[in-house]
């Protein structure tokens, strides 16, 4: 089958989403594409679904070599982004679109709302007689898709968070006489990933994070309290990482959020006025009277470039590669997979794919396996450790300290 690719970018970005389109890019030219019109053109959605249903399209075959080479590093999302809630009754303007421009192979990179979009589509072609091949590639840095190992994005911002968790516990732990407790927010609406990662930033006792409170476990106020008060007594000091969709035992948002998006998602952070750090904060400090601080990232765990895990562009890069294959051997339907290899000596993955209707609109939770009341289990870190890298090592001059037998009386 011949005709014109095109590709999309959904959703929040990555640090490596664009390796992803490259991938993609690079081996469509490899399969004849984006040469001679008549051999099939590489097409971009400006904006994502959105855009491409205001005719928005970008010519991705006249991106030059050192150009790909680029793409493949740059961060953000390339070719625009969209939180677009497809409709059903845009369903059939989007298959007219497709066959003016003759679009033969969708590729959609995005996370569980994307996953769907491009499922709607691919079901509605089939069902009205257009031969079309849909594949999704995997992106969320929440790293809650079905049927992978880990989403290409998440390494990445994993990465970022042990890091700021790691490098922030330093200042509040020299701070402690100042802040006794410090309250770090990351993203995760349904699943504990990035939260739990903050764990690979403790290189010895006593540093941070100290408490790990994710949407898996709900928590109770006094348990939190209690937490606090037992680490503050053991540390001197408090560090506490909470996922933004974490609930109370009862239910409630940690957030306090009441407000929600066009996907009926409950809206974080500064969408909301409110956030699960901010009334954590005023918990704790209304309940003790200590000071202390609150940061919420929101979105630069999604686009600092300079935090990349070892080898999430290489296999975003690998994934859009994946995706161009699957399609040209006739799969429709389908998700690009990262599936690690069991047993190997090092950290080692192949490629596989799974049904769209598998993964669409459902986000995958951490297992109760890697987590404990307040914290992970040493089978996250395992799972975790290959994916973020090596951490630095910080000099810790409390080692140092003249015992008070030794001190001078002058």
């Amino acid at each position: 089958m011949r005709g014109n690719v095109l590709v999309g970018q959904s959703g929040g970005p990555t640090a490596v989403i664009n390796a992803s389109l490259a991938g993609v890019v690079r081996a469509a030219r490899g399969a004849g594409f984006g040469g001679d019109p008549s051999d099939g053109r590489i097409l971009g959605m400006r904006f994502a679904i959105e855009g491409f249903m205001e005719e928005r399209l970008v010519d991705l075959g006249a991106l030059g070599h050192d150009d790909l080479d680029l793409l493949r590093h740059t961060p953000g999302s390339a070719l625009g982004s969209c939180r677009y809630k497809l409709r059903d009754e845009d369903l059939p303007r989007i298959h007219r679109l497709l066959e003016r421009y003759n679009v033969r192979y969708l590729f959609y990179i995005g996370g569980n709302d994307t996953m769907d979009t491009i499922h709607r589509i691919s079901r509605y072609c089939a069902d009205h007689g257009y031969e079309l091949r849909g594949v999704g590639i995997p992106k969320t840095v929440d790293n809650d898709l079905y049927a992978t190992d880990h989403t290409p994005g998440f390494p990445s911002a994993a990465r970022y968070v042990a890091l700021s968790v790691a490098q922030a516990g330093r200042l509040a732990r020299d701070m402690q006489r100042v802040d006794r407790f410090l309250v770090h927010q990351t993203i995760g609406r349904d699943a504990g990933w990035l939260a739990a990662s903050a764990a690979l930033a403790r290189r010895r006792d006593g540093d941070a994070p100290h408490l790990i409170y994710v949407p898996e476990h709900p928590i109770e106020r006094e348990q939190v309290l209690a937490d606090v008060e037992r680490v503050i007594g053991q540390y001197g000091w408090a560090s506490i990482v909470i996922g933004e969709g974490t609930t109370w035992t009862d239910g409630t948002p940690v957030s306090a959020a009441a407000e929600t998006d066009r996907f009926d998602n409950v809206e974080f952070g500064a969408m909301s006025g409110s956030s699960a750090a901010l009334n954590l904060h005023r918990l704790i400090s209304s309940a003790t009277g200590y000071r202390g601080e609150f940061q919420i990232p929101e979105s630069m765990p999604m686009s600092a470039d300079d935090r990349r895990g070892p080898h999430d562009a290489d296999e975003a890069y690998a994934c859009g590669v994946e995706a161009v294959r699957r399609a040209l051997m006739e799969e429709d339907g389908v998700m690009v997979t990262i599936e690690r290899v069991a047993g190997a000596p090092a950290y080692e993955v192949t490629y596989g794919s799974a049904p769209l209707a598998d993964v669409a609109v459902r986000a995958r939770p951490m297992p109760p396996e890697m987590l404990t009341p307040g914290y992970v289990t040493d089978a996250f870190l395992e799972y975790a450790r290959p994916l973020v890298g090596d951490m630095p090592s910080y000099l810790d001059l409390a080692g140092f300290e003249i015992p008070t037998s030794d001190r001078s009386t002058q």
